[in-house]
């Protein structure tokens, strides 16, 4: 009866994050089956050191499972990064008073973006991914990956402004 509690508590803290963990490994390694793998090895992870788990942040706590998981990956299999065959789409906003060049267009601009956002270094990419697209506080993101605070500050500045000249050149226009 004792086993029960737990493993509800673990469920109900981490499972909401499991879109969260899987977005960011998706981004990291830039396959969706390395993500999948990725993202079970760090629930199976998650569960089995859930003990050890202060309570205070769940997500960030299971988002540094997942980037720590996705490092080790890319370190060991020392393989040149793939870039993305475009599988993900992004979500366009869709509505009925956008005219079929501004869609065009409007995936032409996601699809730079995309680009750009891969060709970033792994460090600048996932606190990019982290505070973008996860919504994670710097706070958050530091205590995920294991940095200081000011770091987690300079990579993002570095990264956006790495991602307005790319886009930049790519489109010749700015993101701002």
């Amino acid at each position: 009866m004792s086993q029960a509690k737990p493993t509800l508590d673990f469920e109900s803290a981490i499972f909401p994050h499991l879109n969260a963990a899987y977005n960011l490994a998706r981004w990291l390694l830039r396959s969706d089956q390395d993500a999948q793998d990725v993202v079970h090895d760090s629930f199976l992870r998650a569960h089995r050191y859930f003990a050890s788990f202060d309570g205070t942040d769940a997500r960030a706590w299971l988002l540094g499972i997942v980037r720590n998981t996705c490092i080790t990956r890319l370190r060991s299999s020392k393989r040149e990064e793939r870039s993305v065959d475009g599988e993900e789409s992004l979500q366009s906003p869709g509505s009925a008073e956008h005219s079929p060049e501004r869609l065009v267009l409007l995936e032409e601009n996601l699809q730079v973006l995309r680009g750009c956002i891969d060709a970033l270094p792994v460090e600048y990419r996932e606190v990019v991914i982290l505070r973008e697209l996860e919504e994670l506080s710097y706070k958050e993101i530091a205590t995920a990956i294991g940095i200081a605070l000011g770091t987690v500050m300079s990579r993002l500045n570095r990264a956006r402004a790495r991602l307005e000249n790319c886009v930049t050149q790519k489109t010749g226009m700015a993101l701002r």
